[in-house]
């Protein structure tokens, strides 16, 4: 895998233009007893629509590309978010997946973005992966409705392995407008993550590009859960490019690969959360893909298709007349 940039300097960055344009972007800027940047995206903020644009791109490391957009689910025009990268791999399971769950003291939050790869929490992706970051400065993404003490943002950065002066926290509810954002732009993400789950070396994958309905705000963060999953289990599209051997085994894989391949699927899932009594880690954790994915080999230059929306079930979860 390429090792020529750094996930973590690209993401710092960016953050540093968001810095400059706080005021703008309706985020606020704080600084920890520790020397720690906190920006706040939508905790007691307003935070917004280019807020959530912008923390998505950083979730990816600088590897991807944002852009919000509408597309037509059934009968119904909706604001979408489309997202592109030619660094899956890297991008999307390296930087954006959300596979570190962040726990000291009674603090918890969701992690993701590249402060992971220094992190390595996740050990066996990562070898999977082949990719290191040596960078100097840490940049984390944290799902969650807290905004983190000195205390937790020291641990961070010792896990990381970087001075707290050189790490960077991005806070952003999932009930607020940027942190809706930022979930549907893991479109490709979510393909990606399944592809590894069934086996598949994701290294393979060249390209890939995602729309996804924007979810409305909820009225809290467990609904707003349910919402964010919905989107993309129901309305999400993936196209990805792969270079394979052979389509033998893509004729196999790609018809698992989206949502509607898991019992759990079928519907809201604020219903099928309640059900498990509200324990995420309860639900099969294969139904956490697209709703529909297409896949091109580019070796044979075959394409293959699986899975299709369901407006009704997105209808039923964002409230829709």
């Amino acid at each position: 895998m390429e090792t020529g940039f750094s996930l973590n300097r690209r993401a710092y960055e960016a953050v540093r233009r968001m810095v400059a344009e706080a005021d703008v972007l309706g985020i606020a800027v704080h600084v920890l007893p520790n020397g720690t940047q906190v920006l706040d995206c939508g905790v007691h903020v307003r935070g917004g629509l280019e807020a959530g644009r912008r923390l998505a791109e950083v979730c990816m490391g600088g590897l991807g590309t944002v852009v919000l957009t509408w597309q037509t689910w059934g009968d119904r025009a909706w604001p979408a978010v489309t997202v592109y990268t030619d660094h899956p791999a890297q991008a999307c399971l390296a930087a954006q997946y959300a596979g570190w769950a962040v726990r000291h003291g009674d603090y918890f939050a969701m992690g993701s973005g590249p402060a992971r790869a220094l992190i390595r929490a996740e050990a066996e992706l990562y070898e999977h992966l082949g990719y290191q970051d040596l960078a100097d400065v840490a940049v984390l993404c944290l799902e969650t409705r807290s905004l983190p003490t000195a205390d937790v943002a020291d641990f961070i950065a010792h896990r990381a392995g970087v001075p707290p002066s050189r790490l960077v926290l991005l806070v952003a509810p999932t009930a607020s407008l940027a942190g809706g954002v930022q979930v549907a732009a893991r479109s490709v993400e979510t393909a990606l993550h399944k592809l590894h789950v069934l086996g598949f070396d994701v290294r393979q994958v060249l390209h890939g590009t995602g729309l996804c309905p924007l979810p409305p705000p909820a009225e809290d963060d467990v609904h707003a859960i349910g919402r964010t999953n919905d989107a993309i289990l129901y309305g999400g599209r993936v196209y990805l490019t792969i270079q394979a051997a052979d389509d033998t085994k893509l004729e196999a894989l790609v018809p698992r690969l989206p949502s509607s391949a898991s019992p759990a699927y079928g519907r809201p899932f604020y219903e099928v959360l309640k059900s498990f009594d509200f324990d995420f880690y309860r639900i099969d954790p294969l139904v956490f893909s697209p709703a529909e994915v297409w896949v091109t080999n580019v070796v044979s230059g075959r394409t293959f298709r699986a899975g299709q929306v369901d407006p009704a079930v997105l209808k039923r979860s964002f409230g829709l007349q």
